[in-house]
């Protein structure tokens, strides 16, 4: 039998920081060694094991359990290997500590503690048997969540369907229906460069940009705050970035800016642009937009009536549906046809932080809410 408390405790001690967040070869980077693990894991309880590489050393990996009888639907349960890293760097993060009633460790609230519940979960009925009669079950360890989302996308992209995917991440044991997309963008004004001394002679960029700023963080911000959807808060601004100029004695000729918009469902990239050019152009300011690339990600609003989902909430004991804020790879799969929700032990509130924990309470339900379901699709 495998425990989700131990198992967790040596996935923490396998570092898999998204190389995005560290230099190049950096000996901590990359999802390799999690995939391994996994996929010794996976084979010991009798699960068929698959690595399909997505990048040089970061593979997905995927654990099956296939049904008695011929397939007829197929359940997807998926997670993210990678972590973002800390900063200073220390190697101590991937230190697994245990406190009373708490794991500590980088990835142990996300969503190395859903990796673990979502292994321990199938495992378990992979042991116990007998297996669902005509239901494939299948865990996906993902890489690259944390930056472009390219595991999740690669799946996606080779044709892989699901009658329903529930993906890790650390909801409290919420079922969640929904969530915000997102859309990042560069944001450039341009000006004229002149002599420190004569700034009447340039035009600065920085202060064209400043006069940007305040009006998307001011009067856009506040004209988005009446906007709703079933589940979801309001849609949201942020500017996280700025750079312009090269020195103090010239007048600045560029300065960009890099923007964060949270998007509602039936929002899109096209429909944001419009009203953030049609927004400078009424107030006589010009920029440029660009995509910050690979960074994009569509709302997620699964159906809460659909059937597969109404026997999760069922077996996980949860009273209905609910919306988050943050986006994950639950949209990636919508997106390409597999209904979607997000599920998972621990608390959004951990995540990132230096001082990472998971509940062991929170970890030990969540694997009893999905056996639970599991057990169901016999």
């Amino acid at each position: 039998m495998v425990d989700a408390r131990q198992l967790l405790r040596e996935l923490i001690a396998l570092p898999s920081v998204n190389p995005a967040f560290l230099p190049a070869l950096h000996p901590c980077a990359g999802e390799q060694r999690v995939a391994e693990f996994l996929a010794a894991v996976g084979a010991r309880a009798g699960l068929d094991v698959e690595m399909r590489e997505v990048a040089a050393g970061r593979p997905n990996v995927l654990l099956r359990l296939a049904p008695a009888g011929p397939i007829r639907r197929r359940i997807l349960l998926l997670a993210h290997t990678d972590t973002v890293g800390v900063e200073p760097f220390s190697e101590r993060i991937f230190d697994p500590v245990a406190t009373p009633g708490k794991i500590h460790g980088r990835g142990a609230c996300d969503t190395k503690g859903c990796v673990a519940a979502m292994v321990a979960a199938l495992a378990g009925l992979a042991e116990r048997g007998p297996r669902p009669a005509h239901t494939e079950i299948i865990f996906a360890g993902v890489i690259d969540e944390e930056n472009g989302q390219h595991g999740s996308r690669a799946l996606a992209a080779e044709g892989f369907r699901a009658d329903l995917a529930v993906v890790g991440e650390p909801t409290r044991l919420h079922v969640v229906t929904a969530h915000k997309g997102n859309l990042w963008l560069r944001v450039n004004t341009r000006g004229q460069a002149a002599h420190g001394s004569r700034p009447e002679l340039g035009r600065n960029a920085i202060r064209l940009m400043a006069r940007i700023v305040e009006l998307l963080e001011g009067e856009y911000a506040q004209s988005l705050v009446c906007r709703r959807r079933p589940l979801l808060r309001a849609p949201t601004v942020n500017v996280g970035a700025i750079q312009g100029g090269v020195q103090a004695n010239i007048v600045p000729a560029h300065c960009e800016i890099l923007l964060d918009r949270r998007t509602l469902p039936g929002e899109t990239r096209a429909s944001v642009l419009r009203e953030l050019k049609a927004l400078l152009r009424d107030h006589g300011l010009q920029a440029t937009f660009t995509d910050i690339k690979d960074t994009a990600c569509h709302p997620l609003e699964t159906d809460p009536e659909h059937p597969l989902v109404r026997q999760f909430l069922r077996a996980t004991r949860c009273p209905g549906p609910c919306g988050v804020d943050y986006y994950c790879d639950a949209s990636v799969l919508a997106h390409a046809g597999t209904p979607s929700l997000v599920f998972g032990p621990g608390d959004i509130a951990q995540a990132h932080t230096a001082d990472e924990w998971i509940s062991e309470r929170s970890l030990e339900s969540g694997v009893r809410a999905l056996a639970r379901f599991l057990d169901t699709l016999a």
